[in-house]
This record gives C-alpha cells, structure tokens and sequence, in this order.
C-alpha cells in the first residue's frame, strides 16, 4: 500500500513552536488529519446475493464473484451494469463487494499509530470482514445502519496480513420505517415525486493511519458572537489512559499566517474508551462570518499526551449567531431575508454539486434548503466558503412507527453529530409533510416524539433553528410552537390566487392556506411571534404545479411573485427548485453544467429589509 499524497506525513511528536500548515480536504469529511492514507476507490469484486444465502454459506470466508463494480457507485448502477438491464429492485437486495490490499509498513515512529477504515457512507445496513474475521465499527457495532454518513473500524495489528482480503456485505430493502427521503418504498411508489432508489456504496472508502489517543473527526462549535467566545465540543478516542493536554489553537484563514489569534490548553485525565468533551475559550476581534463576508478560521487541535507526543486534526469555522427573534430572523443581531432555493442533488457527482451551489449564488440566494437528503460533507465546507446559509433536513422514513421514530431519531444524532462544525449550516427540519409522521394530527405519541426531539436540539445544538415539520401541521403545546419557525408550503401559478394566500397567511389564518392546516396540537394564534416562512413555492414547470413552460416567461413570474412575498411581514421563501431531478422539470439551473436558465440574481430580493 502506497502512502503518497504529496499534502501529508507521518503523524509524530511535534515541538511547541509547530506551525500548522494549510491543507486541501481531499475526502468526504469535515476536518483534516496530518496523516497518511489511501483511498480504496476503484473497481472491487462484485456478487448479487439474490436468495440472501451469502451469510449462511459464509461468502466472506470465501466466495467466487462474477462481476466487478466501480467504487463508490450505487447497487442500482451496479446490478445493471452485471445484468445488462435496468437495475431496480422491488422489495430487498442484498450485495457483496470485496478486494485486496497491502499491509503498509510501519516504522518505530509508528508505534503510536494504527491503520482504520472509514466509509464516507454506506447502507443501509453494512457488515464488514478482515480476512473473514467480523469487524466492529468503533461505536461497537457489528452491523452499521444509516446510508448519509461515515463510520470507522479500527483494524488491530494481529488482525493484518501482508496481503489482506476486505469483505462488504451490504442490504436494503423499501422498509417504509427506515429513512428514505425522497426514494420510493413500500408506501410510495417511484413516479412524480418519488425518485428511484439510490443506495450502498454510495461514497468513497479509505484507510489511513491514525493515533491510538487522538480527537476523531467532530467537531462541534457554538459561538457568542456578543462575547466573542467559542464553544468546541470534541470526540476523544484512547487506548491508553493516563494525563493528556488538550491545546486549540485559533489561525486566521489566510495560509501565511503562522501567529495564532488565540490558543489555550486544558489539561485532564483521560481514561481508555470514547468520551465528548466541552471547552471554550475567547477569541478577540474576531470578525463574524455572513452571507456577504463568508469570514472563516483555522482551527488547529491537539492532543498531546504525558510524553509530548502530539495527535492533531485541522478544521475551519466561522462566528455566527441565528436567531428566530418576534416575526424575523436576525443573523448576528441582524434582521436578514432568507431568499431561498430548494436543492434535491439526487444522484448529481461532486463535482456537479460544486456546479449548483455557485449557480445557486449567482441567482441571488443567501440560503439553500439541501432537501431530505444526505450529501458529500464537502459540500457543507463549500457553502461556509460562498457565504450559503443551509437548511438541513434528516431524510424522512414513511410510516409512523415506533421503530420509525427510532430509526428517525438514530440518523438526526448521526448527521447533526457531523455536521456541527460548518456556519453555513443554520435551520434542521425533523420532519417535512407529514412524511414519517402521517398521524401527526391524531397521534399523541408522534408528537411528543417530535417534541422531544425539537427539545433535546435546542440544548443539544442551540447554534440551529429547528422546525418540527416542514410545511404545515406544526406542533402546537399549550399554545406554544414547537419549532423556531411557521412554514408553510404554498403552490399555485395564478398571481391574484398567490396574493389572496400571502394575506390570508399572515393575518395569522391557520386552516385554507397550505394542503393541510398549518397547526396541530393545543390551540395556536398566530399574532407575528414566530417567523412566517414560505419553504416551499413556484414549481414552475412541473404539470402538476402549474405555470409556464418557456424561461422567459417563468422568470417573469417568479419575479412577481416574488415582490409579493416581500411586501408582506414575511422572514423568507424557499423557491422549488434549483435543477430537473427525474420527473420534475421545474429546476432553474443545467443539472450538469450549472449554467443559469434565467437571469442571475432572479431570487435576490430587491427590497432592504
């Protein structure tokens, strides 16, 4: 195995006068690691388990594959491409991948150090083998659920051979309870809306060497804009207890900068296992980060343990306050427009996401609402660059269930524990259109659940704003709203028709405006206490939203209808959407080049808030 990317060395003990240098982030991640790897990317062996016989013959013991994949790649593309033809499926598939790699050679300076495997994202249930030996995720399971995020596996040194065999059995099925997003399954049917299935090795797999005692890859931030304080929460991970010093340090972002604006140590003991841990420290003059001055840092963390040997990982972040504050939201104490687009990437590559969030600028946005879906975390890092403002949501199951609510509540922690370093990222919905809670309005467990959860993300993760459920049928408990902002889901392509919505919504008329009423729960009156969001309006182009067919015309509707939301007490709008995906052809935005179908600027408001 060649450890050879120019950007990085071997991690080793490091003097006090280290200077952090800058980096690229060449894997699906949000920090760096001055460390070695090796993407495993490529083709791999490939088999179609079709009577789900491969567990109890023991194909990861050894088994004759037939064709070969190219990883990451989605099941679908991969049946099709072993089959000849379409590569749907219908109720369960079960695949298996598998190849080889070198044993790298370790030095005495490696000692410290140990080989881990990381899937940027894989699922929807994934089992791995070393050598036909079971491996355990780091958070001890032998089998990993969730398709939208990463997972590691430490790879202990009498478990390597010179030349080791790697095993990946991975399954899905169109279980209404696990969440889907916007992917067809039991409950709904591919068509419309609801695209194919878009599953497995979805994203890339690599192995690199890590600390035994280190920070792992989250880092969460809060910041106090007023105090200029910021709250790091990171992950330790060690393997042998004893006293350690936790030393951040605060750069500017430029990469010739080599004084850090701040740094501080803390000093603890540590004990064997996984722990989270919470320091803070102030930053002075620093300056906040916004839409119009996208103003990052570099943050450097160490580990450092009782002998000065120095663990480290490098991230960025931003200062930057959001609040739902009377009818408006502030950004650092400041009212501010959310002129929003709604962004389905779908099965789009990196590099055409890349394309999409600079259109999506250039059209005028300051936010992005990235629709239940889970995408490459570089993404995430791009919009702290652009000065994007991103609305995320947890992909939704489509059945309410006990077990649904379960898997729900498993992929939020998943995702918000990943994504909490990035400014951009500003609102969390937990649920949109009733999907995964249709018994919203008659179920009291189901709200509760959902109460609970917009509870424990207003501790947990007060950096956010949270919405229960996106689009109507808000939560409403003694009269208060549960979630930080009123949405609603507004389609018609007639002018007058928009008005007459537009006065009824923000005269506070709760039932005739959305599909369904925008409230549930205990009586809710609405007086101008909550921002009032239109997340979802326009689909022009799409039959069944109605409106012009041709760009011209469907620019100019948009900009009417846009003077209409800003003449009103409204905090922001979310146009659907941003490119074509399968059946919706509403996008404003060439799904492959990035190339503008309308104006630029067409969504930026035109009226100072």
């Amino acid at each position: 195995m060649s450890f050879d990317h120019p950007n990085y060395g071997l991690s080793e003990s490091q003097e006090e006068d280290f200077q952090p240098a800058s980096l690229d982030n060449p894997l699906p991640r949000a920090v760096l690691r001055m460390n070695n790897y090796q993407l495993l990317d490529g083709e791999w062996n490939f088999a179609i388990d079709t009577t789900d016989s491969g567990l109890r013959d023991g194909w990861h013991l050894g088994h004759s594959y037939e064709y070969t994949a190219q990883w990451p790649g989605a099941v679908e593309a991969h049946i099709a491409e072993a089959k000849g033809q379409p590569g749907t499926w219908h109720d369960k598939v079960v695949v298996w991948y598998e190849r080889e790699f070198t044993r790298p050679e370790r030095d005495v300076e490696q000692i410290r150090s140990m080989l881990q495997l990381t899937f940027g994202a894989c699922g929807y249930e994934t089992r791995v083998w070393l050598n036909g030996r079971q491996l355990r995720t780091i958070e001890g399971e032998d089998i990993h659920y969730g398709g939208y995020t990463s997972f590691s596996y430490e790879l202990r040194e009498e478990s390597l051979q010179a030349v080791n065999r790697l095993t990946v059995r991975i399954a899905d099925t169109m279980d209404a309870e696990t969440p889907r997003g916007k992917q067809e399954s039991h409950v709904y049917k591919r068509g419309g809306i609801w695209y194919q299935t878009y599953t497995g090795a979805v994203r890339s797999v690599w192995l690199e060497m890590v600390e035994r005692n280190r920070l792992r890859s989250r880092v969460g931030i809060v910041s106090l804009v007023e105090d200029q304080l910021v709250r790091f929460n990171l992950t330790l991970r060690i393997h042998d207890p004893g006293a350690y010093v936790i030393r951040l340090q605060v750069f500017d972002r430029d990469p010739a900068a080599t004084e850090p604006l701040a740094s501080s140590d803390f000093p603890l003991r540590l004990e064997a296992g996984q722990r989270e841990q919470r320091v803070a420290m102030e930053v002075p003059g620093a300056q906040l980060w916004s839409p119009e001055e996208p103003r990052l840092y570099r943050l450097v963390a160490q580990l450092i343990d009782a002998e000065g040997y120095v663990a480290q990982i490098e991230s960025h972040f931003g200062l930057r306050k959001i609040e739902a504050r009377g009818a408006y939201v502030y950004l650092n104490n400041q009212r501010i427009y959310l002129d929003g687009i709604l962004y389905q990437p779908g099965r789009a590559t990196y590099d055409e996401m890349q394309k999409h969030m600079h259109a999506m600028k250039e059209l005028g946005c300051n936010l992005v609402r990235v629709h239940i879906a889970g995408v490459d975390p570089r993404i995430y890092n791009l919009a702290d660059e652009l000065g994007l403002l991103l609305w995320v949501e947890v992909p939704s199951p489509h059945s309410s269930t006990p077990r649904s609510r379960q898997n729900h509540r498993e992929e939020l922690l998943r995702m918000v524990a990943l994504i909490g370093t990035h400014p951009s990222v500003v609102i969390w919905s937990l649920y949109n259109e009733d999907w995964g809670a249709q018994d919203i309005a008659t179920n009291p467990e189901t709200r509760q659940y959902i109460v609970d959860m917009y509870h424990y993300m207003q501790i947990a993760y007060p950096q956010f704003l949270v919405v229960d459920n996106d689009g109507w049928h808000h939560i409403s408990w003694l009269g208060r709203l549960k979630s930080d902002l009123l949405t609603a889901h507004l389609y018609t392509p007639d002018l007058n028709r928009w008005r007459e919505l537009l006065d009824r919504l923000v005269m506070g008329e709760m039932e005739g405006t959305a599909a369904f009423p925008l409230v549930v729960g205990d009586p809710f009156f609405y007086r101008r206490q909550v921002p009032l969001i239109v997340s979802e309006w326009g689909g022009f182009g799409f039959p069944d939203y109605g409106g012009p067919q041709d760009s011209a015309t469907r620019a100019e509707n948009i900009r009417l209808f846009k003077q209409e939301l800003r003449k009103r007490s409204i905090a922001g709008d979310v146009y659907t959407q941003a490119t074509n995906i399968e059946d919706e052809r509403n996008g404003l935005i060439d799904p492959y080049t990035g190339a503008l179908d309308v104006p630029a600027g067409l969504l930026r408001s035109r009226i100072e808030p």
